[in-house]
């Protein structure tokens, strides 16, 4: 009877370390020259483990995109949402975690699993900020602003131009908000109607 829980236990701890030396692995080297001979010695586990509980470097790939995406989403109020995002995406040395949701979220799919994956991601996050918003095209909004934002990301860490290179991380994040207020904004007659309460 003791057996089996201890077994699950294993069973939980061994996946958990695949998935953290997956997610360092990925984010330091890329979904390419990351081997599963590589991830399975940095979790400390044979690498026949990794296929018993993930099925393919693929899978492991989406699940570790998976796992961070909703993380963020989890412990994040939608109102500090999009700073939140835009402050991880602006760090200079990003944790490995969110190196690996940004470049999913703004790259193409490994396979179809990781497509899917990034696909919920993104309407994940575009469900969370298009409820700022009463307007009917609050989904497009969201996604106008998400997209924004990883525009950004992406010309600021592949582009030497001046002078979104060097500004002041503050500085872009006020810009950023005060325009992406006018687009999750509460319509007129909502604020009116909230007034008159």
């Amino acid at each position: 009877m003791t057996a089996e829980p201890g077994r699950r236990r294993d069973s939980a701890a061994t996946r958990a370390a695949l998935l953290d030396a997956a997610t360092e692995l990925f984010a330091e080297r890329g979904f390419a020259r990351t081997t599963v001979r590589d991830i399975a010695a940095h979790a400390g586990v044979n690498q026949a483990l990794l296929f018993r509980y993930f099925g393919s470097k693929d899978a492991l790939y989406a699940a570790v995109m998976a796992g961070q995406g909703r993380e963020l989403l989890e412990v994040e109020q939608p109102e500090r949402l999009l700073e939140t995002v835009l402050r991880r995406m602006l760090e200079k040395a990003p944790r490995p975690g969110d190196h690996l949701l940004f470049t999913a979220l703004r790259s193409e799919g490994v396979d179809s699993a990781a497509a899917e994956i990034r696909k919920a991601l993104g309407d994940d996050y575009i469900r969370a900020l298009s409820a700022l918003t009463d307007a009917e095209d609050g989904d497009l909004r969201a996604e106008l602003v998400l997209a924004w934002v990883i525009g950004i990301s992406m010309v600021r860490s592949t582009s030497a131009k001046e002078p979104l290179k060097s500004a002041n991380t503050e500085e872009i994040i006020r810009l950023v908000l005060s325009a992406a207020r006018t687009l999750l904004e509460r319509t007129e007659e909502q604020a009116l109607t909230e007034m008159e309460r």
